[in-house]
């Protein structure tokens, strides 16, 4: 049997592997609208071995896992002065989840946490948990962090342990180590998942993307993504929400759709990355999809091309929650570069990347969903037709099958 020096050895030998470990471009998978990478940047092995292990020999002399670590996942980010900061959601094995923060030279690998995780103070209503934290740097100047805070709920029966309410925390910050809580989110929904701060004001307000939800799992009468404003951000609370991004029958957004992180500001008006969900024999598919909304009036939306641009592929389909993507962090670096970072099933987090002029034609030129089986068989045979013609008077593709 290994002793505990070996035992020691061989796991800080492991990590510091794992987490200088060269990512790359997975060459067998490219639709053009962005590049997968072959591992993932987070996973629970990157989480540092102390935390995980208490390192003492007196008090852990066969050197156990004490507090061990499920996923790595849902992770919101930002790029400052060079570098690629992330606030993850890392889950231990006791299914309470927390943040830490990790950082990367480049936005594809060589992610390292910093020494202790986030300490996110607690409002008078203590949070049972916290998770999927949307990063966003606002015009006011300071960093603001919003994320789901589960409670158990108080009107549930003495024996249900399962029923919970989510809603909408916020914190703020200037360099990420300190943390100021403010009110929750206050809306006029029931419960309030994925909620997003517009990086601008909008008529001298905060903009909020929601998503309305009646129960803690069913959007209920929630019409999909919404807008409203407040006039404060301590408080923030909002009256009507605006449904702005519905929720459609057979679609990727049958079920429920959700913002992802802050919409990017472009020439052509903000671009939104996004979340649907559809129901299954499996379950519940969880996609990304696109949307450009107006520059001048961001509750309108002025393009959307139909169906998602990134689904679970291969081995991300497997973990904790199979058939899930799902992002809360997009950052764009100095030189225009998109990072997507995305987790999949719950369980870690890969990045995908892309350009500005890439994503804008994607979502300007991708036709739109056209809602009924024959009116999609009619784009494609557009499609095919246009190709036809086009190489019948190109010569370089005549004569041969693509």
């Amino acid at each position: 049997m290994n002793t505990r020096h070996e035992r020691l050895t061989r796991l800080l030998s492991r990590h510091a592997a794992l987490v200088q470990r060269p990512n790359a471009v997975d060459e067998l998978w490219n639709n053009g609208v962005c590049q997968r990478y072959r591992h993932p940047v987070l996973t629970h092995e990157h989480v540092p071995i102390e935390w995980r292990y208490d390192l003492d020999p007196a008090t852990n002399p066969r050197l156990l896992e004490r507090l061990g670590i499920n996923a790595v996942f849902n992770a919101g980010g930002l790029y400052r002065d060079g570098r690629f900061l992330l606030v993850a959601r890392v889950e231990g094995v006791d299914r309470k989840s927390f943040f830490a923060v990790a950082e990367s030279p480049n936005g594809i690998d060589n992610f390292r946490f910093w020494e202790e995780p986030v300490t996110l103070p607690e409002t008078d209503d203590p949070d049972t948990n916290v998770y999927d934290m949307r990063l966003v740097e606002h015009e006011d100047g300071c960093v603001y962090g919003l994320f789901c805070t589960e409670r158990r709920d108080p009107s549930a029966a003495p024996g249900d342990t399962s029923a919970a309410v989510a809603q909408c925390g916020i914190v703020r910050t200037r360099d990420f180590l300190k943390w100021e809580r403010l009110p929750d989110f206050r809306s006029p929904s029931p419960q309030q998942r994925n909620v997003v701060l517009h990086p601008e004001f909008v008529d001298g307000k905060y903009a909020f993307y929601t998503r309305p939800q009646d129960g803690f799992i069913s959007a209920g009468k929630g019409g999909g993504i919404g807008w409203a404003l407040s006039g404060s951000i301590d408080p923030a609370v909002v009256g009507e929400e605006i449904i702005i991004d519905q929720r459609v029958y057979h679609t990727i957004k049958e079920l429920k759709n959700g913002a992802g992180a802050a919409p990017i500001k472009t020439d052509a008006g903000w671009l939104h990355i996004a979340h649907g969900v559809r129901s299954c024999a499996a379950g519940l598919r969880y996609v990304l999809y696109a949307f450009l909304c107006d520059l001048k009036d961001p509750r309108k939306v002025i393009a959307a091309p139909g169906g998602h641009f990134l689904a679970p592929h291969g081995e991300e389909r497997v973990g904790d929650v199979s058939n899930v993507l799902f992002t809360n962090g997009v950052v764009v670096d100095s030189a225009g570069t998109v990072f997507i970072y995305y987790a999949s099933a719950d369980t870690r987090l890969h990045v995908a990347t892309s350009d500005i002029p890439t994503l804008l034609d994607y979502v300007q030129n991708t036709p739109s969903d056209a809602g009924r089986s024959a009116a999609c068989v009619e784009q494609r045979l557009d499609l095919i037709r246009r190709n036809r013609a086009f190489r019948k008077m190109d010569p370089a593709s005549a004569g041969h099958r693509v």
